[in-house]
């Protein structure tokens, strides 16, 4: 397959540095500052949004080596083995992470955000707003996912 490549747009900038820490992003404030090259007004009318979808890299984690055989996810016995696309863990191809985050502040090319699972010095690639109309009107996922989640996004 051709390979291609992405530059990233901007960096995170927030009070979380430890790479292990799995949980309680519920209440991490982020500062996204987008590069220069974009201009000042680059952000402009995102303000008039609730969410942004933050896609970025996890740079700090490593690829696996194979992904043919299912695990658990976060290696936890109590939950059922999946293939690399039924989770959304950091060792994964191309280690791209995305997350709706609630806007808190706009302002020249920074970009404040509430709930982003991103550590400091993250790159940042796009940045899309949130709109109702791309969200699925039905959600279903697995029970294991609830158990695996539940302390993930709590303050």
């Amino acid at each position: 397959m051709p390979s291609f490549e992405i530059n990233p747009i901007g960096t995170v900038r927030n009070d979380r540095t430890e790479v292990q820490h799995s949980d309680h992003w519920g209440a991490v404030r982020s500062t996204i500052i987008v590069d220069e090259r974009f201009g000042d007004a680059c952000l402009q009318g995102l303000e008039g949004f609730s969410h942004v979808d933050v896609l970025f890299i996890f740079d700090q984690f490593a690829e696996l080596d194979d992904y043919r055989e299912p695990r658990p996810n976060r290696g936890r016995a109590d939950l059922p083995p999946v293939g690399i696309f039924a989770g959304r863990g950091p060792r994964r191809p191309n280690r791209i992470g995305v997350t709706s985050c609630a806007i808190a502040a706009v302002r020249g090319r920074e970009l404040t955000v509430v709930g982003l699972d991103a550590v400091s010095g993250t790159p940042v690639v796009d940045l899309k707003p949130t709109m109702r109309e791309f969200l699925p009107a039905d959600v279903r996922q697995p029970d294991w996912v609830g158990r695996l989640m539940s302390e993930y996004f709590q303050p």
